[in-house]
């Protein structure tokens, strides 16, 4: 008889066996030896089997009893530990050896690629310095998709911060003392002028061999852009003339309303910025200079672009006469829709302003207005602007308005002063210019050849 009773461990055994079933041995094994064991199985899945304890007798009356409660405890089973070879052993530590340095590297290449620096001349405008981590994030890694353009100072990128303002990253290279120089007289300019037409310097960066200033972005792009570009729409008379008494307006201010007189000694199209309403724009004050009201300019160094550089700044110096001068001739080119110098024309059409007087003399003026213009405009404005920038880039300097008065003629306050086209110094350029293009280049290499002595 053969009676399988199963119950847990915590329950009394059943007196009613799960399974009970008559078996005759003697069939199976007739020579009456057998063998009692145990065998388990689960099939494919893997799993460990335990008898706790087992008694086994021929007759019911001696079989043991178990007492439940003195059985021991299921083992857990434990994981084989398997011996590591020494050759397992080595390869673990090279690859943990090889991660440390890498990760070591990492750490040092990411310090490094946001290294800055940082001197004690910058306490006064710690307010305004860019993380150069912010910069690198704002444009993309100075990614080619924001590259805007690129001048003698460096390239431009667009860019957006975190709160989605756009900004225009200006990315210079660093140039020794004058790469400074420019740099601070840029930085100088942010903390202390502001004006509706000027372009807003947002702070700056330094970083290793580069300086990085940071300004609002100009939606419309520069002013030359507009003027040279046949792919850019053609400005109209109105939105010129909007722009020239709008940059006027800003250099009064830098002559005469700032807290220091400002000299911009750069004034040109390529330096005008045009921001969503095409407003004009005054920006790169790498090479301004600044001085007390009522002091004297210590700008002796000729800086500036040929066609927009005053006769005597050459052997004076820059001044707001030199500043107006630049800007006589920046209302002529954006009148005429030419660059100031055009050595590729006819000789008698080269030099923007010697042109213009010749077309007076011969009482052709409006000949050389922007031929993209179609003639849409009022003859009246068209001619005082032009006349006005005849004025203002007579080579007298005395004889040059100051800005104020340049406001008031503009805005028709106050008519023009009566002069022709053979007042002195109205229609001699052509050599003056010549002899500023020699005078400059001479200048530029003998700078070069004493840089080691110069202060």
């Amino acid at each position: 008889m053969l009676n399988v009773s199963m119950a847990p461990r915590e329950v009394q055994k059943p007196s009613r066996p799960l399974l009970s079933q008559h078996i005759n041995l003697s069939d199976i094994f007739p020579n009456r030896r057998l063998f009692v064991g145990f065998s388990a199985a689960t099939g494919t899945a893997i799993s460990y089997q335990y008898v706790l304890s087992w008694s086994f007798s021929t007759s019911r009356g001696s079989l043991q009893r178990f007492d439940i409660s003195r059985l021991p405890e299921v083992p857990h089973p434990r994981a084989e530990h398997k011996n590591l070879s020494p050759l397992f052993i080595d390869l673990l530590g090279f690859l943990a050896i090889m991660g440390l340095c890498t990760l070591t590297g990492m750490y040092f290449f990411k310090r490094g690629k946001y290294a800055e620096i940082t001197e004690e001349w910058e306490n006064e405008f710690g307010a305004h310095r860019f993380s150069y981590k912010s910069l690198y994030k704002a444009t993309k890694g100075f990614h080619k998709d924001g590259f805007l353009g690129k001048g003698g100072f460096g390239e431009v990128y667009r860019g957006k911060l975190l709160l989605s303002r756009e900004i225009a990253v200006k990315r210079m290279s660093h140039d020794g003392d004058q790469g400074l120089k420019q740099f601070v007289a840029e930085v100088v300019s942010m903390r202390c002028l502001k004006h509706r037409n000027l372009v807003p310097l947002l702070g700056y960066c330094r970083r290793k061999h580069e300086f990085l200033l940071v300004s609002d972005y100009m939606t419309n792009g520069s002013l030359d852009e507009h003027l040279f570009d046949d792919q850019k729409p053609v400005l109209s008379w109105p939105q010129r003339l909007v722009i020239i008494k709008g940059i006027a307006s800003a250099l009064c201010y830098l002559h005469t309303g700032a807290d220091q007189v400002v000299l911009h000694r750069d004034i040109k199209a390529s330096n005008i910025m045009l921001d969503a309403e095409f407003n004009g724009r005054l920006g790169d004050f790498g090479m301004a200079s600044f001085h007390d009201h009522g002091g004297i300019s210590d700008s002796t160094c000729a800086v500036g672009t040929i066609g927009y550089m005053a006769p005597e700044i050459l052997y004076m110096g820059a001044s707001t006469r030199t500043d107006v001068y630049a800007f006589g001739v920046f209302m002529v080119e954006v009148t005429c829709g030419r660059r100031p110098v055009e050595p590729q024309l006819q000789l008698e059409k080269q030099i923007l302003i010697e042109w213009v007087c010749e077309c007076w003399k011969m009482d052709s003026l409006f000949d050389a207005t922007d031929p993209r213009l179609r003639g849409n405009f009022l003859s009246e404005e068209v001619e005082m602007v032009m006349k006005l920038g005849l004025l203002c880039s007579n080579t007298v300097p005395e004889s040059r308005p100051t800005m104020e008065q340049v406001i008031l003629y503009l805005n028709q306050n106050l008519p023009l002063p009566d002069f022709s086209p053979y007042t002195v110094g109205i229609s001699n350029h052509s050599s003056v210019l010549i002899d500023a293009a020699s005078l400059v280049a001479s200048r530029s290499w003998s700078a070069a050849s004493s840089a080691t002595n110069s202060p």
